[in-house]
C-alpha cells in the first residue's frame, strides 16, 4: 500500500512504480545481509532496489540516476549491482521466483524437457571456437 511518505520519498521519479510493500516483502529475505567486519550498511536496500529498477526501466546512464534523497548515489547502486552479480544474488532470486511460479502453476520445480533448435547450433571444435593449433593443442596465438 502506498503511503504519502512513500510517494514523498519517490517524488516524480517513477511515482507509483517503486516497489510496493508486498513486492519488497518477497525480495527482502533473498537479499544477503551486510558482511560482517567492515563498515555497517547505511544504505536503505529498498531505496537502492527502487533506484536500480528505475534505472533498468528507463534505460538512462548511471550518472544520471536522480541524486539523494530520491535514490542512493549512483556509485552505491552500481557497486551493489556488481556485488550482487558477483555473489550470484540475482541468479538466486531468479531461480527462487522461477521455482515458486512453476510450483504455483502445478508444475515440477525444474523443467523435465528442453527443446534445442538445431538450425542455430554451431558446430564448434573441441577448443570451443578459440584459435587453436591442433598439432600441439595450444589455445590462442603465440603460446
Amino acid at each position: 500500500m502506498w503511503t504519502p511518505a512513500d510517494r514523498a520519498l519517490v517524488g516524480d521519479f517513477g511515482s507509483g512504480q517503486a516497489l510496493t510493500d508486498d513486492q519488497f516483502r518477497l525480495l527482502e529475505p533473498l537479499i544477503p545481509p551486510a558482511k560482517s567486519g567492515g563498515r555497517p550498511r547505511r544504505t536503505d536496500i529498498r531505496n537502492l532496489l527502487d533506484g536500480l529498477f528505475y534505472l533498468v526501466r528507463t534505460g538512462f546512464q548511471w550518472r544520471h540516476l536522480p541524486p539523494p534523497p530520491a535514490f542512493p548515489p549512483w556509485r552505491t547502486v552500481y557497486g551493489c549491482l556488481r556485488a550482487f552479480l558477483r555473489d550470484g544474488v540475482w541468479e538466486s532470486i531468479r531461480h527462487h521466483f522461477l521455482v515458486t511460479l512453476r510450483e504455483g502453476a502445478g508444475r515440477e520445480a525444474s523443467p523435465t524437457a528442453a527443446i534445442v533448435y538445431t538450425q542455430s547450433a554451431i558446430d564448434l571444435p573441441p577448443c570451443l571456437g578459440s584459435i587453436c593449433d591442433e598439432r600441439v593443442g595450444l589455445l590462442g596465438r603465440g603460446q
